[in-house]
């Protein structure tokens, strides 16, 4: 696996996030849980060449009476799970749907909503450092069904790969892979589980916690921080490891180093 140069920006993006949603795909392997981590197109205008996870933009169609009534689910039962009241229960019901359908779109996996449980929820700050749009974007974890294979589109991504979260996060420090900051927090999240169910159950147990970096450069170095970190507004953790990532080596990495990202201090 060869890694794209990750290149960062300062640019301001001041229209409004967009409805996004993204899917963590899980499997048991005999070392622990694995992955889905598809390969973005090198050409691609963001995040070329990047390992990411299933999703993409919510659209209008997953709102419609059609999308939500193949949801098999009350539509306010989904709108409890996803623990933001101020949506309506359909506009709720349809970020389900639309992972349901970046799923089958980009990895060809038929999941449905029972399989979903609402995880993190990520808002793109108004300088993204590696994005050129804004997005709010919850994030899914699910659980692959046994009998379908993933596989990748070989038109917005080129490669897929299972991978324990551990594995992926060294062949990343390695330089095997590239990644961007919220699939590197996240896999970091997913070390701590030594099974899926535990990880389903983590989700399903808790209010999915709001994530809103804030970047900042310090001597000409940029620095992301998390809710947590001292120099973000937000004090109480949303996340286990490192509060902070800063872009060193063409890359982002906390101050702990891999051993932070693993929690192995």
């Amino acid at each position: 696996m060869s890694q794209n140069k990750m290149e960062i920006t300062s640019h301001i993006v001041d229209t409004p996030p967009r409805d996004a949603a993204t899917v963590v795909i899980l499997r048991e392997s005999p070392l622990g849980p694995e992955v889905l981590l598809l390969k973005r197109h090198a050409n691609s205008k963001d995040l070329g060449g990047a390992f990411v996870f299933p999703g993409g933009k919510r659209d209008e169609a997953d709102a419609s009476p059609e999308s939500l009534s193949q949801l098999g689910q009350h539509l306010d039962d989904l709108h409890a799970q996803l623990g933001e009241p101020d949506l309506t229960p359909a506009h709720a019901a349809s970020l389900f749907a639309a992972a349901l359908r970046e799923a089958q779109e980009e990895c060809g996996l038929q999941l449905d909503s029972t399989h979903l449980r609402p995880w993190s929820r990520w808002v793109t700050p108004r300088m993204p450092s590696m994005m050129s749009k804004r997005f709010d974007t919850r994030f899914f974890l699910a659980r692959a069904p046994a009998e379908q294979t993933a596989v990748h589109d070989d038109h917005e991504t080129t490669e897929s790969i299972w991978i324990t979260p551990r594995n992926a996060l060294i062949q990343y420090w390695d330089g095997q892979m590239m990644l961007a900051p919220p699939q590197i927090m996240s896999l970091s999240h997913l070390t701590l589980y030594s099974n899926v169910q535990l990880a389903l159950e983590a989700a399903a147990n808790q209010r999915p916690p709001i994530i809103q970096p804030e970047p900042f450069d310090q001597e000409g170095t940029r620095v992301i921080c998390y809710p947590g970190d001292p120099r973000h507004p937000v004090q109480e953790r949303a996340l286990p490891g490192p509060s902070r990532l800063q872009f060193i080596n063409h890359r982002f990495e906390p101050e702990g180093g891999l051993a932070a990202l693993l929690h192995d201090q």
